[in-house]
Protein backbone atom coordinates (compact mmCIF):
# COMPACT_ATOMS: atom_id res chain seq x y z
CA UNK A 1 0.00 0.00 0.00
CA UNK A 2 1.43 3.54 -0.42
CA UNK A 3 -0.42 6.71 1.37
CA UNK A 4 -0.73 9.69 -0.19
CA UNK A 5 -1.09 13.31 1.47
CA UNK A 6 -1.66 16.80 -0.15
CA UNK A 7 -1.05 19.98 1.65
CA UNK A 8 -0.90 23.89 0.32
CA UNK A 9 -4.30 24.07 -1.18
CA UNK A 10 -6.28 27.40 -0.67
CA UNK A 11 -7.75 30.73 -1.39
CA UNK A 12 -5.62 33.20 -3.36
CA UNK A 13 -6.64 35.75 -5.91
CA UNK A 14 -6.20 35.51 -9.53
CA UNK A 15 -2.68 35.94 -10.52
CA UNK A 16 -1.20 34.76 -6.95
CA UNK A 17 0.39 31.54 -6.55
CA UNK A 18 0.24 27.93 -4.55
CA UNK A 19 2.95 25.48 -4.08
CA UNK A 20 0.78 22.36 -3.41
CA UNK A 21 2.49 19.27 -1.84
CA UNK A 22 2.23 15.26 -1.56
CA UNK A 23 4.25 13.74 0.71
CA UNK A 24 4.32 9.64 0.27
CA UNK A 25 4.31 7.08 1.90
CA UNK A 26 4.23 3.09 2.20
CA UNK A 27 5.65 1.16 -0.10
CA UNK A 28 6.88 3.29 -2.63
CA UNK A 29 9.39 1.32 -3.67
CA UNK A 30 7.07 0.43 -6.66
CA UNK A 31 6.13 4.33 -7.28
CA UNK A 32 8.50 5.47 -9.93
CA UNK A 33 5.89 8.66 -11.76
CA UNK A 34 4.08 10.74 -9.75
CA UNK A 35 1.23 13.07 -11.38
CA UNK A 36 -0.78 15.79 -10.51
CA UNK A 37 -4.44 15.81 -11.30
CA UNK A 38 -7.69 17.80 -10.98
CA UNK A 39 -11.26 17.86 -10.81
CA UNK A 40 -13.88 21.11 -11.56
CA UNK A 41 -17.16 20.78 -9.92
CA UNK A 42 -19.17 18.72 -12.76
CA UNK A 43 -15.99 18.08 -14.95
CA UNK A 44 -14.06 15.40 -15.02
CA UNK A 45 -10.46 14.56 -13.74
CA UNK A 46 -8.27 16.41 -15.87
CA UNK A 47 -4.30 15.21 -15.28
CA UNK A 48 -2.16 18.13 -14.64
CA UNK A 49 1.36 17.20 -14.51
CA UNK A 50 3.45 14.42 -14.03
CA UNK A 51 7.01 13.54 -13.20
CA UNK A 52 9.12 10.59 -13.63
CA UNK A 53 11.82 9.28 -10.68
CA UNK A 54 14.31 10.91 -13.16
CA UNK A 55 12.80 14.06 -13.28
CA UNK A 56 11.14 14.35 -16.87
CA UNK A 57 7.77 16.18 -16.68
CA UNK A 58 5.15 16.47 -18.47
CA UNK A 59 2.24 19.37 -18.51
CA UNK A 60 -1.53 20.28 -19.28
CA UNK A 61 -1.29 23.18 -22.23
CA UNK A 62 -3.66 25.01 -20.09
CA UNK A 63 -0.78 25.12 -17.17
CA UNK A 64 2.21 24.89 -19.21
CA UNK A 65 4.16 27.80 -18.55
CA UNK A 66 2.63 28.74 -15.45
CA UNK A 67 3.10 25.72 -13.49
CA UNK A 68 6.23 23.70 -12.35
CA UNK A 69 6.45 19.98 -10.84
CA UNK A 70 8.92 19.15 -9.19
CA UNK A 71 10.03 16.09 -6.63
CA UNK A 72 12.67 15.44 -3.52
CA UNK A 73 12.99 11.68 -3.90
CA UNK A 74 14.75 11.85 -0.18
CA UNK A 75 11.75 12.87 1.17
CA UNK A 76 9.49 11.39 -1.21
CA UNK A 77 7.75 14.33 -1.49
CA UNK A 78 6.58 15.83 -5.08
CA UNK A 79 5.52 19.39 -5.24
CA UNK A 80 3.27 21.10 -7.77
CA UNK A 81 4.21 24.54 -8.22
CA UNK A 82 1.17 27.00 -9.33
CA UNK A 83 1.97 30.87 -10.59
CA UNK A 84 -0.41 33.25 -12.39
CA UNK A 85 -2.87 31.36 -10.72
CA UNK A 86 -6.50 31.85 -13.06
CA UNK A 87 -10.26 31.50 -11.76
CA UNK A 88 -10.69 28.66 -14.13
CA UNK A 89 -7.66 26.79 -12.32
CA UNK A 90 -10.25 26.18 -9.30
CA UNK A 91 -10.61 22.56 -8.69
CA UNK A 92 -9.92 19.32 -6.14
CA UNK A 93 -6.38 18.81 -7.11
CA UNK A 94 -5.38 14.85 -6.16
CA UNK A 95 -1.72 13.47 -6.01
CA UNK A 96 -1.27 10.26 -7.82
CA UNK A 97 1.23 6.99 -7.98
CA UNK A 98 0.31 4.90 -10.47
CA UNK A 99 1.76 1.14 -10.01
CA UNK A 100 1.78 -2.38 -11.60
CA UNK A 101 -1.04 -3.45 -9.30
CA UNK A 102 -3.38 -0.20 -9.13
CA UNK A 103 -3.31 4.09 -9.03
CA UNK A 104 -2.76 5.29 -5.60
CA UNK A 105 -4.71 8.51 -4.83
CA UNK A 106 -4.40 11.05 -2.58
CA UNK A 107 -7.33 12.63 -0.57
CA UNK A 108 -7.05 16.03 -2.37
CA UNK A 109 -6.95 19.49 -1.47
CA UNK A 110 -8.95 22.36 -2.63
CA UNK A 111 -7.77 25.16 -4.56
CA UNK A 112 -9.38 28.13 -5.32
CA UNK A 113 -9.13 31.07 -7.29
CA UNK A 114 -11.17 34.57 -7.04
CA UNK A 115 -11.28 36.96 -9.64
Amino acid sequence: QVQLVESGGGLVQAGGSLRLSCAASGSIFSISTMRWYRQAPGKQRELVAGITRGGNTNYAGSVKDRFTISRDNAKNTVYLRMNSLKPEDTAVYYCNAPSPVRDFWGQGTQVTVSS
